[in-house]
């Protein structure tokens, strides 16, 4: 019996240490072949978007909720896009700001802009699942109401909708503009290193784990086929994800489709941001378990196992943390024993790991996005602060979603913007 416990916590310690080193070779290797099966071959620069056989007509989708700060950049730049058959719907969802009075005289200004207003907080899912049904167009491009959406993304996105019918959503390419802080910096690096090249490697294994949230582009039919976005799930951008993939919609990523976001800069605002996307992931975890009993749906299994492996990482790795604190106040058995946290040889190797995923990382967004590599000095941090950030959220998201009442409303909270 003690030599199977000893087994068994040898192995739980192995999976801690080759879990994230197997992943990061994985997706490095699948990055590199999108960039060289996709991105190499065009060589057109961000502002040559490749001609389109048509130009249907868009409507682009702001739902916001107390962006007065931040609104009115956002619709001129989206003014300003050089994509020729366009509207904009800009949702004021329950607003305690001037949001609504700003968006009002945008829309007096420039006929392309229309205006909903809900008098209560209904919830992003909400907004955007009102604007879609008034929305003119067949194609629908989502966007935060404090996004710049580059002049020639929506040009970008369309290509893919020409490629195949069953092509129902595009995910952008979001670049983090507030870089003023060690947070930020970090963040920066982190939307290449850990966003952009698993977006990459997930398109090449056959399915995206999630479009962005800031940044995508509908074919309005495939929402209408999955009764659109869900207003009860926290993130949903994974909800309508999982909905189309699981429908047998192809999702793909753009990365050539750039839209700059704001992040938090604070430790508060990082958490709470953190914990929603992982108490979000858990809601469809949850929801969805019930796909591994259909052959048919085999193509989302990778990326479901690969998001439940995730989460047994964070809980082992939540039990290293607790046993290296009862062994400073206990005496504890020698098999179970955490002499340190400081990185020993593992940590070099995951660190050196973690920095080449970096390096590859930022070589191929460096084209999209100038000056990247100015942050390469600041992701020796990034293991450390992030790793550590994502057990904890991902530990206490698991019972807030398991908790959650069903069917309750997923309502806006103001988030942090970052320091500018």
């Amino acid at each position: 019996m003690r030599d199977t416990l000893e087994h068994a916590i040898e192995l739980l310690f192995n999976f801690s240490f080759f879990y994230p080193l197997f992943m990061s070779y994985l997706w490095m290797a699948g990055a590199l072949f999108y960039y060289f099966r996709f991105e190499r071959q065009r060589k057109r620069r961000i502002d040559d978007p490749p001609p389109l056989p048509e130009y249907p007509f868009v409507s682009i989708i702001v739902p916001c909720h107390n962006e007065e700060a931040d609104v009115k950049e956002t619709i001129q730049h989206l003014l300003e896009t050089r994509y020729p058959h366009f509207e904009i719907i800009a949702v004021n969802d329950g607003s305690t700001d001037d949001t609504g009075k700003v968006l009002e005289r945008l829309a007096h200004r420039d006929q392309r802009v229309r205006v909903v207003h809900f008098p209560v907080n209904q919830g992003k899912a909400v907004s955007l699942n009102a604007a879609a049904l008034l929305a003119r167009g067949e194609y629908l491009v989502c966007i935060d109401g404090d996004a710049l959406l580059d002049p020639h993304a929506i040009a970008w996105l369309m290509t893919h909708f020409f490629s195949g019918p069953r092509v129902a959503a595009v995910t952008g390419n979001p670049r983090v503009r507030t870089r003023s802080t060690l947070l930020g910096r970090l963040q920066t690096g982190e939307f290449s290193s850990i966003v952009g090249l698993i977006k990459r490697a997930q398109r090449t294994y056959g399915r995206i784990f999630t479009v962005s949230g800031v940044v995508a582009c509908f074919r309005k039919a495939a929402l209408q086929d999955v009764d659109y976005w869900s207003p009860d799930m926290l993130t949903e951008d994974v909800d309508i994800s999982w909905k189309l993939q699981l429908n047998h919609w192809d999702v793909r990523f753009e990365p050539h489709a750039l839209c700059w976001i704001l992040m938090p800069e604070t430790l508060r605002g990082l958490w709470r941001q953190r914990l929603r996307w992982a108490t979000g992931g858990m809601q469809v975890l949850l929801r969805e378990g019930r796909i591994l009993r259909y052959w048919r749906k085999r193509r989302m299994w990778p990326v479901f196992v690969e998001y439940l492996i995730s989460v047994f990482w964070a809980y082992t790795m939540l039990s290293v943390f607790v046993l290296w604190g009862l062994g400073q106040v206990l005496t504890l058995p020698p098999e179970i024993h955490v002499a340190t946290l400081i990185p020993q040889w593992t940590g070099v190797v995951i660190g050196t790991t973690c920095l080449l995923q970096i390096a590859i990382s930022l070589s191929i967004d460096s084209r999209y996005d100038r000056g990247l590599w100015r942050q390469y000095y600041w992701m020796i941090w990034y293991p450390l602060a992030y790793w550590t950030l994502n057990v904890f959220t991902t530990v206490v998201a698991v019972p807030r979603a398991l908790l959650r009442q069903p069917g309750s409303r997923a309502r806006w909270r103001s988030p942090d913007r970052g320091v500018r």
